[in-house]
């Protein structure tokens, strides 16, 4: 019974942060987009400004809703460190993305907005659950 209640609840955890994480990314890679190529602004700028907007939001509705009742809540200052971490971590897999994608092999713009959507999302989930929101 006990193994069974782990994994509905480990489920419903995923299902929320895949819609919210999910919704955060696709704001993130279209927001990288959209400055980067109609606004005209550098790429690996355009990175650091979606992760500056984007960053406080995320702490917000995962903290409150995608892992909600999960792990301890008692280290408030010691989990928001722990969650600026994991989301810089994958602020600069994304910059490595763009850096390699486009920055050394010439590729457009949207070519880093691929593993941004299918890579990033599965390495901040398994670290947000394992060590931030433990």
């Amino acid at each position: 019974m006990i193994a069974a209640q782990r994994h509905g609840e480990l489920l419903g955890q995923l299902v929320r942060f895949a819609l919210t994480g999910g919704l955060l990314t696709v704001l993130v890679a279209a927001g990288y987009w959209v400055v980067a190529e109609l606004l005209g602004v550098e790429p690996m700028v355009s990175m650091t400004l979606n992760y500056l907007v984007f960053t406080g939001l995320g702490y917000l509705l995962h903290s409150r809703w995608s892992f909600k009742g999960h792990g301890s809540r008692d280290r408030a200052g010691v989990r928001t460190l722990r969650f600026f971490t994991v989301n810089t971590l994958g602020f600069l897999t994304n910059q490595f993305f763009v850096w390699l994608l486009v920055k050394h092999l010439g590729g457009p713009t949207w070519w880093p907005v691929i593993p941004i959507l299918f890579v990033t999302p599965f390495l901040t989930f398994a670290l947000n659950r394992k060590w931030v929101f433990s």
